[in-house]
């Protein structure tokens, strides 16, 4: 049997269901490739009181995963909700061809958090995700979807990539928004939402581009038109 369980958002998130299931698992992989994870796997081990092997992209597109399952209980580890990465859709997809048993445990992500920047969840538009620019490759299409979004008055979520840091982030949102002439006026940048390091800034994006503290995992909201509400509680994070 196939089981995808999510984390949640820190060590001590996921659930005592899940734990239990793990015991049973002769095999557990921890997705290391989606996410800057906000504590070590020791913390997670300690917590889980099961080691696991982190399975990079690689491991988890080749569908071996899957394949294990087949003869033994396997679980897959995902930070936060397990099924927000298209990959994981895949996955029950295989199984399900395969005929092969799955669950899903389900658990707070990223989708969930940004709630406590005050803004309305049924305002965001579509959310899309920043890559890590390389010297000869600069994919930008994810400013599109900030316009788009825009146009229609909602708020924008772009996921960064690992390995990126805010400061090279800015600069990528900065490049993106002057090629596809979107105006950025002040900025949203939440870090590690759901653990004690986190922080929500609402900031001019002059100001953001000078700071480089914001610890990973982050993300950055472009606000869309602002409900008064929505206005009133930003002003705890300028």
């Amino acid at each position: 049997m196939l089981y995808l369980i999510g984390l949640g958002l820190n060590e001590r998130n996921i659930s005592k269901e899940a734990i239990e299931i793990l015991k049973r698992c002769k095999r557990v992989y921890l997705d290391t490739y989606t996410v800057d994870f906000p504590y070590t796997n020791q913390a997670l081990i300690d917590e889980i009181g099961k080691k696991f092997t982190p399975a990079n992209r690689e491991k988890v597109e080749s569908l071996e995963i899957v394949d294990e399952a087949k003869k033994m209980d396997v679980a897959l580890l995902v930070y936060g909700s397990p099924l927000t990465a298209t990959t994981h859709i895949t996955l029950i997809q295989e199984a399900i061809a395969s005929g092969i048993k799955y669950r899903v445990m389900n658990n707070a992500s990223i989708l969930d958090a940004i709630a406590e920047t005050g803004l309305q969840l049924y305002k965001f538009g579509k959310i899309t995700s920043m890559p890590y620019w390389k010297q000869s490759y600069e994919p930008d299409s994810f400013m599109e979807i900030v316009r788009d979004n825009l146009s229609i008055k909602a708020h924008t979520l772009i996921l960064i990539d690992i390995g990126l840091d805010i400061k090279k982030a800015i600069e990528q949102l900065e490049k993106s928004a002057k090629k596809h002439e979107v105006k950025l006026k002040k900025l949203v940048v939440c870090q590690c939402l759901g653990t004690k390091r986190q922080k929500i800034m609402y900031r001019d994006l002059d100001e953001i581009r000078e700071f480089s503290g914001v610890q990973k995992p982050y993300c950055i909201i472009i606000p869309g038109e602002l409900h008064f509400l929505e206005k009133e509680f930003l002003k705890i994070f300028e």
